[in-house]
């Protein structure tokens, strides 16, 4: 299976009133693990459980579109700045910011974890802070709530809620210094 339509939702449970986890894009390949009337549960190449909406999905070999390979995933993440915030979104016309650490790999031809706790779990500790690696933030003993690009000299490249801003590329905030955990690689 995979997805049939340019966005599709992937929902927590089989509603439209489900909180949105993440999207499919169009052509993306999907499992189908459960159907629930119109409603089916699926994973993701990447491994992400959600429910879509049965005539969102359509028979077919998909694939995962990777238009950027061999660039600089911070190169492309820099492509999406002044893109609206949003949970769970994965496109220009929202995005959170899993979802664009998640973006800039993908589109480079690497598939890495789509929230923030995963890519912090999987990524390589680095001693300095080299631009391009990624910063997680958290609360101490609970999982990493933020991830953004290190782009260098005190600067990140994220996607934030705060103020409406979206994506942005800005001096690290002074409210995330305390909360930063790692700095790593994927």
């Amino acid at each position: 299976m995979r997805c049939a339509v340019p966005v599709a939702p992937l929902r927590r449970g089989p509603s439209d009133d489900a909180e949105q986890v993440t999207q499919a894009l169009l052509g993306e390949p999907l499992v189908v693990v459960d159907v629930r009337g119109a409603w089916a549960r699926v994973r993701t190449a990447y491994d992400y459980p959600g429910w879509i909406r049965l005539d969102a999905v359509e028979d077919g070999e998909g694939r995962v579109e990777s238009d950027c390979v061999g660039q600089d995933p911070l190169e492309v993440a820099r492509r999406y700045v002044g893109a609206p915030y949003l949970w769970g979104g994965m496109t220009r016309a929202g995005i959170d910011c899993s979802g664009l650490v998640h973006m800039a790999f993908r589109r480079t031809g690497r598939l890495v974890p789509r929230d923030a706790a995963e890519q912090e779990l999987v990524g390589r500790t680095l001693e300095g802070e080299e631009p391009g690696a990624l910063v997680s933030y958290g609360e101490p003993g609970a999982a990493a709530d933020h991830v953004a690009f290190w782009a260098g000299g005190g600067v990140i490249l994220h996607a934030t809620g705060r103020e409406r801003l979206g994506v942005v590329e800005e001096p690290e905030p002074v409210f995330l210094r305390p909360r930063r955990r790692r700095i790593f690689a994927l």
